[in-house]
């Protein structure tokens, strides 16, 4: 068991930190988070050799880091860990107020808070689900917790909540029959059944929100922000980027060729305005 124990510590060490040559791992490396929305190992093969065509094209090091769960990374992102991050959990009234600047997100269609059941299901609407079990990734989870239940409860319905860690681990738990729905990123949720092969039912989904973005904390100096913003635009258009993003569309099975566009903070005011109003409580 302790053996077992270590090689599964060596693995997670080996699957984040393995895409880097060892130099770049130094003092002067910025630490790059990604929000658990896959399990860490999905995650670690798609954002390592995008973080290693950023560092080489910027001139900025970057090394990914992340927690086990969600919230770790979450609260990791809070504690200041991070130089970037790739979240959406920074527009809460209190954590807006830590500064952290939208450079950059994925050019993909707006994302929404989903809440599914599996299509064999005998839940056929939201009322069906009064009184059951329903996965979420984390009490920190914008469309995966925040926007379903706010949708749930503004219908009235109240359920139990079982949290999960990630969103596809809620999504996992959907498909073993171990909860009667899942709340969900609605794109997260497209792409786990394409490649799963899994059938659902949306039960309810909200309005559009843009896809996380890329923050930069802001600690970090303008000229490197730049650098690091210009990479991540400028993949899409270069060879090597190309078929790097196309490696993790092809990974995730997206229907689109994955590229970064240009973003601010402003682009994300919808995800302030939902928190103003919500009838979700902490």
């Amino acid at each position: 068991m302790i053996l077992r124990a270590v090689s599964h510590i060596c693995m997670f060490v080996f699957i984040v930190f393995g895409a880097f040559p060892l130099q770049t791992l130094a003092s002067d490396t910025l630490q790059f988070g990604v929000l658990n929305h896959r399990s860490v190992i999905l995650t670690a093969q798609l954002w390592n050799p995008i973080l290693h065509y950023v560092s080489e094209k910027s001139g900025v090091p970057l090394s990914l880091k992340m927690g086990k769960t969600a919230a770790e990374t979450t609260k990791m992102t809070v504690n200041g860990e991070f130089d970037f991050v790739y979240t959406n959990h920074l527009f809460t009234p209190d954590r807006n107020k830590l500064g952290y600047k939208v450079i950059a997100r994925l050019n993909t269609q707006g994302i929404m808070g989903q809440v599914v059941t599996l299509e064999a299901s005998s839940i056929k609407a939201l009322a069906d689900l009064e009184g059951k079990e329903v996965a979420f990734p984390t009490p920190d989870g914008f469309t995966g917790y925040w926007v379903p239940m706010d949708g749930l409860l503004r219908a009235g319905i109240h359920v139990k909540p079982v949290f999960t860690g990630n969103q596809e681990s809620s999504m996992a738990r959907l498909m073993m029959g171990a909860v009667a729905a899942a709340g969900v990123n609605s794109q997260v949720m497209e792409n786990y059944a394409r490649r799963e092969k899994i059938k659902y039912r949306i039960l309810y989904t909200s309005e559009a929100y843009l896809n996380l973005p890329v923050m930069a904390n802001p600690r970090i100096s303008h000229d490197k922000v730049e650098k690091v913003r210009q990479a991540l635009i400028l993949m899409a258009k270069d060879t090597e980027g190309k078929k790097i993003l196309q490696t993790a569309s092809d990974m995730l099975q997206s229907e689109q060729t994955l590229g970064f566009v240009s973003a601010e903070n402003k682009d994300y005011d919808n995800y302030r305005h939902f928190y103003q109003h919500t009838l979700v409580r902490e």
